[in-house]
C-alpha cells in the first residue's frame, strides 16, 4: 500500500524514494511559528515531535498511514528556523561557524486521524570556522535551495563543506530519522518484515 508523505521536502522524498517506499506526497498545512510559539521553552526534541504530530495529522486521511516529519536545528541554546532571506541565511551561518549545532528531526505516523508511532533523534554537527568569502561563495552556489532547509545547508550537496565532525546517524541529518521511520512502517505491515 502506498502511504502519504506530509512533507514538500526534496530530501525526504528522495529518502523515500531511494528506499523502495511507495508514498504520494500530500504536503501539510500547519503553522509552524504558531505551534513553536505555543510549546514555549519545551526541549527542542518535544518540539520537533509536536510538529511531526501535527504535520501527520493535518492531512485527511482515512486509511493509508500518514507520514509527518520535521527537523529543528539548536546552536549556542537557540533554536533556529529557515532564513527569511539571503541575508538572513548569511546572518545564521555567520552564528554558526567554530560551533556545534544539534539537529532533532522527528517523524511521526498517523492512521484515521491518530498517532501511532513517533520518534525524534539528535545527530550533533560541528562547523568550522566560516570565513566571510566562504559564505558568500556557498550562497552564490546554494542559494535559493539551502532557504528551504532547517541549518542553512544539503548535506548531500555543498553544505557538507561547512563541517568538519558529524556525529548521529546520517538519516537523521538528511533531515528525517529513516531507519526507525522504515522499522514503524514494517510493524504497522507496510513493508514486508
Amino acid at each position: 500500500m502506498t502511504i502519504v508523505l506530509a512533507s514538500k521536502s526534496a530530501s525526504r522524498k528522495a529518502m523515500l524514494t531511494d528506499a523502495g517506499v511507495a508514498f504520494e506526497a500530500m504536503p501539510a498545512d500547519v503553522d509552524e511559528r504558531a505551534i513553536e510559539e505555543g510549546l514555549g521553552d519545551a526541549p527542542p526534541d518535544e518540539v520537533a515531535l509536536a510538529l511531526a504530530w501535527a504535520k501527520a495529522l493535518a492531512v485527511p486521511e482515512k486509511e493509508r498511514l500518514v507520514l509527518g516529519s520535521d527537523s529543528l536545528v539548536v546552536v549556542d541554546g537557540k533554536r533556529f528556523d529557515k532564513p527569511a532571506s539571503r541575508e538572513n541565511a548569511a546572518e545564521h551561518l555567520r552564528f554558526f561557524s567554530g560551533k556545534a549545532m544539534q539537529l532533532h528531526s522527528a517523524a511521526a505516523l498517523a492512521r484515521g486521524g491518530e498517532i501511532v508511532w513517533s520518534h525524534a533523534a539528535l545527530a550533533r554537527l560541528h562547523l568550522r570556522e566560516l570565513s566571510e568569502e566562504f559564505i558568500a561563495s556557498y550562497l552564490d552556489a546554494e542559494w535559493p535551495e539551502v532557504g528551504y532547509c532547517v541549518g542553512v545547508f544539503r548535506i548531500e550537496a555543498l553544505g557538507v563543506q561547512l563541517f568538519d565532525r558529524i556525529e548521529g546517524d546520517h538519516f537523521t541529518v538528511l533531515g528525517m530519522p529513516l531507519l526507525h521511520v522504515l522499522g514503524a512502517l514494517r510493524d504497522q505491515g507496510e513493508l514486508p518484515s
